[in-house]
């Protein structure tokens, strides 16, 4: 007979106490403990009845590289590395309203050939309805399930035989062998566990939808991440049109690449060629705005910095960045006062990534130093000059990786020059681009404001 006992489970981070505490001592939240009911000898499984699989010799086992389910959408395919393995569990979380759901429609949308299964525990079959009619595609082997309890998700699984099954989401998904309300860690980690087991039994992949929390994590235990064969991280800003969407973990696949959206009315569109929409070279050179080489992933872009020096009005000077890590800016900006000689102690720095995304990329240090330079000397720097340089605490320019196809994105892109660190070796020439090396700081200032 079944056993049930009564825990305390940390809703953020799955850790379990015999008794409420307010503080959380694995992830040091406050107030995430809720009483749950565990059950220590749970009935059969609802797929106790499906049929066992014997060990099979290794050499014996085949397997194609090629066999996968392609998903109709460019960017997605590339990512995962060519489509989806067959009966692989794929975990797709963000923030609200980044357009998760409408990127899993798109997906059920995209391929007239396959037959989808499209589970909503959020929406109902009318709302699923309007929001598919604004989208591309047309897919009438499509099916919309609004339904929460997992075994019910399965027996109809099993009904229409899908050759994808997307759930939206996870953290809606109940399953009535545990007592738990949905969306609790117990809960999320023994739905996303039966919906393993039914991918790999099956052959048939899924998609699941998750939240994430306040500190951007995947909502639920960090279980989760590794139960699944590949989670997603779909980035972006409310207040702006572009989405990345970025592999955190692939078991079948690199996690280097990355996918570019764009929002608009009729939903997710892809970015193909991301340097195009992420600078203007179509205006007047203006002070404290330079274009840097960078590189996500596998994939170079050129992208806009934005930098704008004043006068402190308020006695302490600001320090703000968007999309550059604020404290990365103040070491570029005691480089400078250091090693440059220029007083930027007295003054606001404010510097901005042009398309609201974030970049962590070391190479565009040069391209901040040459923005934060020409607005403090409101000197407007060539908008046909691109940079690709990390710079060092002691003012030397460091080399970077990949700068070969930094260099090739620049002179695909039409500028004229590239600044670069002298400390590349055999840098292949590109005909109409030149080529700048630079040392130091010291060397910059000489070179575009000499």
């Amino acid at each position: 007979m079944a056993k049930n006992k009564t825990v305390y489970v940390c809703q953020n981070c799955g850790a379990e106490s015999p008794k409420w505490i307010g503080h959380c001592p694995v992830c040091k939240e406050w107030n995430t403990y809720r009483e749950e009911l565990i059950t220590l000898s749970p009935p059969a499984s609802v797929m106790s009845n499906a049929p066992r699989r014997k060990p099979e010799l290794l050499s014996g086992i085949e397997a194609d590289d090629t066999d996968r389910i392609t998903t109709g959408i460019g960017e997605v395919d590339r990512i995962l590395g060519g489509g989806m393995v067959k009966g692989s569990l794929i975990l797709m979380g963000g923030e609200p309203g980044i357009g998760k759901s409408t990127l899993a429609l798109q997906i059920a949308l995209a391929r007239k050939d396959i037959k989808v299964l499209y589970v909503s525990g959020e929406e109902s079959e009318g709302q699923v309805k309007l929001r598919a009619k604004r989208l591309p595609g047309k897919n009438d082997s499509c099916y919309i399930y609004n339904e929460t309890e997992l075994e019910n998700v399965i027996t109809q699984a099993g009904v229409v035989n899908p050759s994808l099954l997307i759930i939206d989401s996870i953290q809606t998904l109940s399953s009535s062998l545990l007592e738990s309300s949905a969306g609790s860690v117990s809960q999320v980690r023994e739905c996303a566990a039966m919906m393993l087991r039914y991918a790999k039994e099956t052959g048939i992949p899924v998609i699941l939808i998750g939240h994430i929390t306040k500190d951007g994590s995947l909502a639920g235990p960090k279980v989760l991440e590794h139960i699944v064969d590949v989670v997603l991280q779909f980035e972006g800003d409310s207040n702006f049109v572009f989405r990345i969407l970025r592999p955190v973990k692939n078991r079948f696949g690199s996690t280097a690449e990355i996918g570019i959206f764009e929002m608009e009315g009729t939903g997710l569109r892809e970015v193909t060629d991301p340097s195009e929409l992420f600078i203007r070279r179509d205006r007047d050179p203006a002070s404290g705005v330079t274009i840097a080489a960078t590189v996500d992933g596998l994939r170079p872009f050129m992208i806009e910095t934005q930098a704008l020096v004043s006068s402190a009005v308020y006695g302490t000077p600001q320090r703000s960045s968007t999309g550059f890590d604020t404290r990365r800016l103040n070491m570029l900006l005691a480089v400078l006062e250091k090693r440059a000689g220029f007083k930027l102690g007295v003054k606001d720095v404010f510097l901005n990534i042009a398309g609201g995304i974030k970049v962590s990329d070391p190479a565009i240090d040069l391209a901040v130093v040459s923005s934060v330079l020409s607005s403090n000397l409101d000197t407007p720097v060539s908008h046909h000059t691109a940079f690709a340089g990390e710079v060092g605490l002691s003012g030397e320019i460091r080399p970077v990786a990949r700068i070969e196809q930094r260099i090739l994105e620049a002179s695909r892109m039409g500028f004229e020059q590239i600044v670069i660190s002298g400390y590349h070796r055999s840098i292949k020439e590109q005909p109409g681009l030149k080529i700048s090396p630079v040392q130091k700081i010291e060397g910059l200032v000489r070179l575009l404001f000499s």
